[in-house]
């Protein structure tokens, strides 16, 4: 398989291009990186079996859960996602040596799946965190963690290459955008885990995976990871700047796909009632071009400008809604 991808990879992020090398000296270079990030990784990454109390009609029982999550200080924070840890009494992180311990929930942010955990360290080395905003489709990821529950043998590792970028995800419920799309094997147990480059950083927390399609997985971007790391050392909590809207990117073939005559911004397809977009007169279908007139051509970037602005703050959208463009003046709040 990894011969496969690399054919399929050639001038890629590696620079591997027909002609500059055998196939069997390249795959075999590619098999080397692979092994040297799992085997630099592996001390980074961790189990997290929960267990919460139910009652039933005559007597309570336990209810198990267990997922992967990623030492991200030297201190023991460890990130997994929301919903690994969400609902449940008691949280214990093992590590890779053997080692297991109590964990508490030190913040949550369900809206974009990030969790903390503060245990305390055995002496593992944090993971190495990349950029996510580097990323291109294309490029090989290697996915870590411990799939289908605790087995023997340490977390495994699966290959494969960012299949898209700016992905929006509805998953019971609940509107997941900018997602990270991969065809690295994504099994349960593996929410959690982090997604490595080839040079060793994680540049994704494995968050979900659709159990009726073949080789489709998604992981929430580093840079995600790393704000909400530091509001937490900062505020001992999430703050999220919030505008109440849910969007998706437009680029041309959006743009020809929907009709819409922008070639660039942000679509809204979802306005909470009772936000602040929805209070300043913000609806579905419009399409936000810019933030304090600086351009926007996709989620990332609307979440870059309100997180420049804070929480607090008033900016000015410049909006394409029903064939005219309009400003928009919105409060920026911390997201409930």
């Amino acid at each position: 398989m990894i011969c496969e991808k690399l054919a399929q990879g050639r001038g890629g992020p590696l620079g591997f291009y027909p002609g500059s090398a055998p196939l069997e000296v390249m795959a075999e270079d590619l098999q080397r990186r692979v092994i040297e990030v799992y085997e630099k990784t592996i001390g980074s990454v961790v189990g997290v079996s929960t267990v919460r109390v139910v009652d039933l009609l005559f007597a309570q029982a336990p209810v198990r859960g267990w997922g992967s999550g990623v030492l991200v200080d030297e201190r023991g924070l460890v990130v997994t996602n929301s919903h690994v840890v969400e609902g449940f009494e008691r949280i214990t992180v093992s590590f890779h040596g053997g080692e297991s311990a109590h964990a508490e929930l030190v913040a949550a942010d369900p809206q974009v799946d990030i969790a903390f955990l503060e245990v305390e360290n055995p002496g593992y080395r944090p993971v190495r965190l990349g950029d996510s905003d580097r990323l291109r489709v294309g490029q090989f990821v290697i996915a870590i963690g411990n799939p289908f529950g605790q087995l023997l043998g340490g977390p495994s590792v699966t290959f494969g290459v960012i299949s898209g970028l700016g992905r929006t995800l509805h998953v019971e419920g609940r509107i997941y955008e900018n997602l990270i799309q991969t065809d690295a094997a994504v099994n349960p147990g593996n929410s959690g885990g982090p997604l490595m480059n080839l040079d060793g950083e994680m540049v994704g927390l494995t968050t979900a995976m659709i159990p009726f399609a073949q080789g489709i997985g998604f992981a929430i971007p580093v840079n995600e990871v790393k704000y909400a790391l530091e509001q937490v050392r900062r505020y001992g909590r999430i703050r999220r700047p919030w505008i109440g809207v849910y969007g998706l990117d437009v680029n041309p073939a959006v743009a020809a796909q929907l009709g819409l005559p922008v070639q660039r911004g942000v679509l809204v397809v979802k306005v909470v009632p009772g936000g602040p977009a929805h209070s300043s007169g913000l609806r579905p279908g419009a399409v936000v071009l810019a933030v304090n007139g600086e351009p926007v051509s996709s989620v990332a970037d609307l979440v870059s400008a309100l997180r420049r602005a804070g929480v607090g703050s008033t900016v000015e959208l410049s909006v394409f809604y029903r064939g005219a463009t309009y400003r928009v003046r919105v409060e920026v709040e911390e997201a409930p």
